[in-house]
Parts: structure tokens; sequence; C-alpha cells
């Protein structure tokens, strides 16, 4: 996997990265989800001794309980119904190497208890065996679970929470790295829409956004502007609903601190880029009223701007309306 970051928080995380990778302590990564806790639990493998030994992963919200014990633990022939043949589990495939648990807070308490065996003992029994499997494995975990809430509500067992987290690393959202944006940004059109270039006003509203889902929907939004654009650009009407709105809004917002400043003098804070904030503006509204039927009450509600505002607004790009 490839790790595309510019910041100040990502070059400290990655540094501590590679000082816990050459430890065998087990790590527990934290984040919200899609800030890329699987890319920092892989720069783990790879900085570590154990870099050229197998890697396992394996979600543990993907599989019912049932399910997730034979995964991990194997089973042995007619441990159960189906069971036609002996399986090794996942714990026996990574020995040596590196076993990665994606999602660790929805665990089963059961679960919980033969996985702290093993950590403990690096034995565990096979389902439906009577002799026991000796692993070496370094165990990674990620989460975007409050796992010390977890325990106190005893939903998690405290004892595995220490065992899981002798070290701890967390990711931090992308919102408070917009470094990060436009490497992520140029990362992913080069690699989903590399003869596609994005319009100022695009940037401009990607660069505003607080990206709630993180890098993960970073490069879906790319992935989805660079499919409907067309003329070898990406304009801001490419971009996802969901940003043009925030965009729309931050338009609106800054309009009225211009109206404002006409009134008590210029803002020293304002943005300079008023020219093309309000071309945007404009774009905006008229495809709203457009897609709303010229309703405006509509329209207005969808800007998220009062009617009385978007009547003043159409006075000045519209004298007619």
């Amino acid at each position: 996997m490839d790790a595309v970051f510019a910041s100040q928080e990502m070059l400290a995380l990655m540094d501590r990265v590679r000082r816990f990778a050459l430890t065998d302590a087990s790590v527990l990564i934290c984040g919200e989800s899609g800030t890329g806790k699987e890319i920092v639990a892989r720069a783990l493998c790879h900085y570590s001794n154990r870099s050229n030994l197998v890697w396992v992963d394996v979600s543990c919200g993907a599989l019912p309980d049932t399910l997730m014990e034979s995964e991990l633990f194997g089973f042995h022939k007619g441990a159960f119904s189906g069971a036609d043949q002996a399986k090794e589990g996942l714990f026996e495939i990574a020995d040596g190497g590196t076993l990665f648990l994606d999602e660790i807070g929805e665990l089963d308490l059961r679960l919980q208890v033969k996985l702290l065996r093993v950590l403990d003992s690096g034995e565990y029994y096979r389902l439906g065996g009577t002799k026991k499997v000796k692993v070496n494995v370094r165990i990674l975990t990620a989460t975007n679970q409050d796992l010390a809430k977890m325990v106190a509500e005893g939903r998690f067992r405290k004892d595995l929470y220490h065992r899981l987290a002798q070290l701890r690393l967390t990711v931090p959202p992308l919102r408070s790295r917009p470094e990060d944006v436009g490497a992520l940004l140029e990362f992913f059109r080069q690699r989903h829409c590399p003869d596609a270039m994005f319009s100022p006003a695009a940037l401009h509203a990607i660069h505003h956004w607080d990206w709630p889902g993180n890098v993960r929907e970073l490069r879906n939004a790319i992935i989805s502007a660079g499919a409907v654009a067309t003329g070898g650009q990406v304009t801001f009407d490419d971009l996802p609903d969901e940003i043009r709105a925030a965009g729309s809004r931050l338009i609106l917002d800054h309009s009225l601190r211009n109206l404002s400043a006409a009134v008590s003098g210029p803002d020293p804070d304002a943005d300079q880029g008023g020219g093309l904030l309000e071309a945007m503006e404009r774009s905006l509204i008229l495809k709203t009223l457009t897609e709303t039927n010229w309703h405006q009450e509509k329209a207005a509600s969808i800007l998220g701007i009062s009617s009385r505002t978007l009547s003043r607004k159409l006075k000045v790009y519209m004298p007619s309306a």
C-alpha cells in the first residue's frame, strides 16, 4: 500500500511507527473510519524484522462470531456440521509473521477470552482438537471505537485491552491535517483520472471541506468526480452533492461578509478571490433554481439561506428577476 502524506502530524506518526516496528509488542491503532489505520499497520510490518514473513489480516466485524472463531483458530474434521476436513486457522497461517485484527472492538466477549489466552501463552486448541497448537505471531489491532469506554461499560475485557495496547498509535483525522489533502488529491487524481485537471472552483471546495469520511471519502470523491467530468476538467459541478452544498454556503457567507464590509469598511481577513467566489455563487444559485423549477423557497432551503437573502442575490445577479 502507498502511504501519502505531507503534514507534520503524519511525519511524527510515521517516526513512531518506525520505532514501534522494531519491537515485538502488540500495537493498538486507533482513529476514525477511513483515516488509514491499515496502512499504518502495514507500515509497522514493513519496518519490522518480520517484513519478509507472512502477513495476514482479518476484520473482526466481517464474520459472525461462530465463523470468526473457526477462522482464527481453525478446526478439526467433524468439529461441527459441515467440517468435512481439517482447516488451519489464521494464527497458524500467520505463524512467524504478523496478524492484523481490524475492528477489534467488534470481537465477541467469549472470543476475547480465548484471544487473551493465545496472546499470553502462544498456544490454543483448534475447534474439536485435543492437541495444542503453538504459534509465534506479532499482533496488530485497529479500531474506530473508544475501547477504554467499552471497558468501562463492560463491553470489552480490561485485561485484553491492556494486552493489545502495549503500544498505541492514533491516526489523526484528515480535517486536522489539511496539508495532506492536496498531496492525497494529486495521488488519487494520477491513479484514477490522470487525464483530468481540477478547476480552481473545485479545488477551493475540496480544500474547504471537512472530510468526515477522511481519506476514504476523499478517494471516492476524486473517483466520482473524474468519472462524471467532461472535457478533461473536473469542475465544481462534478463534485459530490454534500461538498457542493458546503461550498455554496461558504460562498454565500463570503458574499455576506463583503456586503457588511461595504458598509463598515474592508475586512482585513476577507478572501481576496472575490471574483471567483462570486462567479461560483451565481452559478450555484442559478443551478439550484433550475433544479427546483425556480421555486425560490425550496432553492433557499437547499442553499441554506433565507428566501430574503436569495431574493437580494437575484436582484444583483438578475436585475429583472
